[in-house]
């Protein structure tokens, strides 16, 4: 649970030796700062954080630094408490403990003391990592931070990346066979709530660490960074290094070769979204305009059009084989493919995305207002003279379950039993929907089907207490 944290400062013997201070040299001699207006470093860092919030953040927005306590972060925190300083920007920080170092607790002390030393409100949040079979422990922490962050109640959540660290994402990306979209790497900025900002992208860790000498700064040494077992150590201490040798210009000419791919990138979404016109709506993607665009346009397009639906872009060898797939398929195919946690499949000319088909339920229900399911929630409300009459309901045990085949109902006096089957498929109700529709039975009697009615028998009369059914499907 996140908290406010400004405990008193801490003294450097109490902080450990695993923090480094750019105000002592190898012997422990004191050096002095160099003015401000003298050193290009701190004029630098200071114009592009500058220049980034006035490019991107409201006079009076809400900035969140997120801080490790690292070289990078200690440089951002630093620089944005000064150019706020002369704004009405109401500035803030926010550290994620991962727990994953035996010295979180010291780096999280560390960060607070940071903060009140510049008078800005620090908000720490603790996680709980839960690693699923395959993930690493650094991935899921790197997922649950950004979560956190994406849920801070702010305008702007600055980030320290700088032109070293993109030019190891591209160089990542590269070594993956990603394409533009993946090559551009991060984005300086990203459109959210809240948005993401990276004001130090463009500069190079040599910048930042001249502009943490210049003032002075104190930061932790993150002792897992000298791992090169985790490929961007590798390539940070082993690789860019030489690269940097050998190429001159690196890591300025990998920041301008992904702002190219970021540009390619953006034209590739331009050019899916006029592909999409007219051939994509609130059901999904027309199947035929899909089929007659060119293989590569129509890899673009069903590309975009996942990602639209939230999911992750597929491999080059999946890719194809989707499209292989719903390109190949029969007008009433029910072709299902799974990906990302969600299915691809077709209905009535069109690919859609849905949740994954639900296995058989069946559920006593006790009373409860809401009954938890696996395709959804199901919710039984009060109501008087509409709905489930609850005094008829309650002759005989009430259970909820998922559609077996041949259920039949009748919803008025004047008409007959229809086939359950039939009225969904009136009601435009989807193969896999009707899987995770519940039915609500009254003993061996069909009571009711939520957004299609209740069978006459168990009706309520006007004024009658009832029970009103809302059924909520997950997304």
């Amino acid at each position: 649970m996140a908290q406010m944290s400004s405990p008193p400062p801490l003294s450097r013997r109490e902080r450990g030796d695993s923090i480094g201070s750019a105000g002592e040299s190898a012997e422990g001699k004191a050096h002095e700062p160099l003015p401000d207006s003298r050193d290009d470093a701190v004029v630098e860092v200071t114009n592009a954080v500058a220049d980034a919030l006035d490019a991107h953040a409201a006079s009076d927005a809400r900035v969140a630094v997120a801080i490790s306590g690292g070289i990078d972060s200690m440089v951002l925190l630093d620089a944005m408490a000064r150019v706020a300083a002369g704004r009405s920007l109401q500035l803030s920080a926010v550290h994620v403990h991962h727990g994953l170092s035996p010295n979180a607790d010291m780096w999280t002390r560390f960060c607070a003391e940071q903060c009140a030393s510049r008078a800005v409100p620090l908000t720490v949040h603790r996680l709980r990592l839960e690693r699923k079979s395959g993930q690493s422990l650094e991935a899921v922490a790197r997922a649950g931070r950004y979560e956190h962050f994406m849920s801070c109640d702010v305008n702007v959540i600055a980030l320290a990346h700088h032109a070293d660290d993109q030019a190891e994402t591209v160089l990542l990306q590269l070594l993956r066979g990603s394409g533009p979209r993946g090559l551009s790497a991060m984005p300086s900025f990203r459109r959210g709530t809240p948005a993401l900002l990276r004001p130090l992208l463009s500069l190079p860790r040599e910048t930042l660490a001249a502009y943490a000498k210049a003032r002075g700064l104190d930061w932790i040494e993150d002792e897992s960074n000298s791992d090169t077992k985790h490929r961007r150590n590798l390539l940070r201490r082993e690789i860019a290094p030489r690269l940097a040798d050998g190429f001159k210009g690196f890591p300025a000419t990998l920041v301008r070769a992904a702002s190219h791919q970021a540009e390619a990138s953006a034209l590739l979404d331009e050019l899916a979204a006029l592909d999409a016109e007219g051939a994509v709506d609130h059901v999904g993607l027309d199947r035929a305009q899909l089929a007659g665009l060119s293989n590569a346009r129509a890899a673009n397009l069903l590309r975009w059009f996942l990602r639209r639906e939230g999911l992750r872009p597929p491999s080059d060898a999946r890719l194809a084989d989707v499209l292989r797939q719903l390109r190949g398929a029969s007008a009433d195919a029910r072709t299902r493919i799974a990906h990302d946690g969600a299915e691809i499949g077709c209905y009535r000319g069109r690919v859609v995305v849905h949740a994954p088909t639900t296995a058989p339920f069946a559920v006593v229900w006790h009373g409860a207002p809401e009954v938890h399911l696996p395709g959804g929630i199901l919710t039984f409300d009060p109501a008087y003279g509409e709905g489930i009459a609850s005094a008829t309901l309650a002759l005989a045990p009430v259970t909820v379950r998922s559609r077996e085949g041949g259920e039949r109902i009748r919803l008025a006096a004047n008409r007959p039993r229809h086939a359950v089957k039939k009225l969904l498929q009136r009601a435009s109700v989807t193969v896999w929907q009707r899987q995770a529709l519940p039915l609500v039975w009254c003993g061996d009697e069909l009571a009711a089907i939520p957004g299609i009615g209740v069978d006459i028998a168990f009706q309520a009369a006007v004024g009658e207490n009832a029970w009103r059914l809302t059924w909520r499907p997950a997304t």
